[in-house]
């Protein structure tokens, strides 16, 4: 199967310490498997590709440090769920967050991140190369033909998408081969793309314009989180700063930001735990109050929905 994967990414693999090794029970023997050196760090990248139309990719793996990723990507539309994972996105800057469904488009630009050390990158996606969007829909539905590029654009990071998780769990699981490999694949692909226009239609005819007054209005409120989100955030007290309504609060936040105001509070908790766990002494019970929760329990919880392991697992690995 070596010879089906597009030479883009078997170079950009390559030149970043994976090499390619025979299948192992972990995944499906119509891919390529590749593993990670050993200096710098542990685990496996799996690879299908179907020529021209799509790639499926399942990560597997941990670096020994802190990595930067930096490549270009090639024309594409990508759809992943990440499992586990810790780093930051830099352009633009944000966290990388776990428990999610996140969309990508690659147009020739350079994508840069940083993983962080030993934690367990646990993703799957699929990116649908130009050939598939741009030629192969159109042939296939040519009076219902409508490029999905906008669909996958409006999705950009969502946890609340189950049936693209039920449909990535279903990749990981699949032991196929042959032909029943090939249909079962472009068929899950196929499906994954009409997801994302469905979820796109549905989401988008109930959103309303946002004026740019109030667009300013929710990147302050987004810059009062940032600096105070180990406080009590009152829904009352951050609709005074927007100067607008709880509701429509509620809405424009989510349609600029992609998530609710209590998703957005938790991420900005979590990369400060992330830090406390990995350079502080204080106890799981004591970064648990210091980041704003009070049950550290419900701190755990949250944790292990962020990034996908508990913060105790977090601190051993860090240690």
């Amino acid at each position: 199967m070596k010879d089906k994967i597009p030479y883009s990414y078997e170079t950009i693999l390559t030149d970043r310490g994976f090499s390619p090794v025979e299948s192992n029970d972990k995944f499906n023997s119509c891919g390529q498997t590749f593993v990670l050196s050993k200096e710098l760090g542990k685990g496996f990248y799996w690879i299908y590709s179907e020529t021209n139309l799509f790639v499926i990719k399942i990560h597997d793996f941990s670096f020994h440090e802190d990595y930067l990723f930096e490549c270009m990507l090639p024309e594409c539309m990508s759809i992943s769920y990440y499992q586990s994972v810790a780093g930051h996105e830099l352009n633009p800057y944000r966290r990388i967050n776990a428990n999610c469904i996140k969309t990508y488009i690659g147009n020739h630009n350079t994508y840069k991140a940083v993983i962080h050390k030993r934690i367990p990158i646990k993703t799957i996606g699929i990116e649908i190369l130009p050939n598939y969007y741009k030629s192969y829909l159109k042939e296939k539905y040519p009076k219902d033909y409508l490029n999905p590029y906008e669909a996958f654009c409006f999705i950009d990071e969502t946890s609340n998408f189950p049936e693209m998780l039920l449909l990535m769990n279903q990749l990981v699981k699949y032991r196929g081969n042959g032909i029943s490999a090939k249909l079962f694949y472009e068929a899950k692909v196929n499906e994954a793309v009409s997801l994302v226009v469905e979820h796109f239609h549905k989401c988008s005819q109930n959103q309303k314009h946002i004026s740019e007054i109030d667009k300013d209005q929710i990147k302050n409120v987004t810059s009062y989180i940032n600096d105070h989100a180990a406080y009590s955030l009152t829904l009352n007290q951050l609709s005074k700063i927007a100067c607008m309504g709880q509701t429509k609060l509620k809405k424009a936040f989510k349609q600029i930001n992609g998530c609710t105001i209590t998703e957005y509070i938790q991420q900005a908790r979590i990369g400060q735990a992330e830090f406390l766990l990995s350079n502080t002494e204080l106890s799981i019970s004591q970064i648990a109050k210091t980041v704003g929760y009070s049950n550290a329990s419900r701190f755990a919880e949250l944790f292990q929905r962020n990034v996908g392991i508990l913060p105790g697992e977090y601190r051993k690995i860090m240690e």
